[in-house]
């Protein structure tokens, strides 16, 4: 297993820990995060404050890898996100794209369907137990 397959690895366990600054320490200086499908965040300190925003709800997060996969400074991971707002579960799957540089994430794009996380907040579309 290549470093930074590990390194995504690392960063992708991290997210249960619900910490912005433990998260983007995962990024280089000017690294940026293409959270599909809203607007690309770059530079440390705004990554801290848009992951940050949406993580402070949440009560719990836990991502299942799916499948990964590196080739040179690419990281391809497949996920389910597991994640608990209050009483309110939603699984997302999801698929992140991280081009990497001297170890740290210089852009990462995630895909998923915002529809997908949306209608877990509707009282129907919150079926998971």
């Amino acid at each position: 297993m290549s470093d930074n397959v590990q390194t995504i690895k690392d960063f992708i366990a991290a997210w249960s820990n619900l910490d912005s600054d433990e998260l983007v320490g995962y990024f280089s200086e000017d690294g940026i995060y293409y959270n599909m499908p809203t607007q690309p965040v770059q530079g440390k300190e705004q990554l801290k404050q848009f992951i940050g925003s949406f993580i402070a709800n949440w009560t719990k997060t836990n991502w299942d890898t799916l499948n990964i996969i590196g080739e040179g400074d690419v990281v391809i991971a497949e996920r389910l996100d597991r994640t608990e707002v209050g009483d309110i579960k939603v699984d997302l799957p999801c698929c992140g794209v991280f081009e990497m540089e001297e170890g740290k994430i210089k852009v990462w794009r995630d895909y998923f369907d915002m529809g997908t996380y949306t209608k877990s907040f509707s009282k129907k579309g919150n079926d998971r137990n």
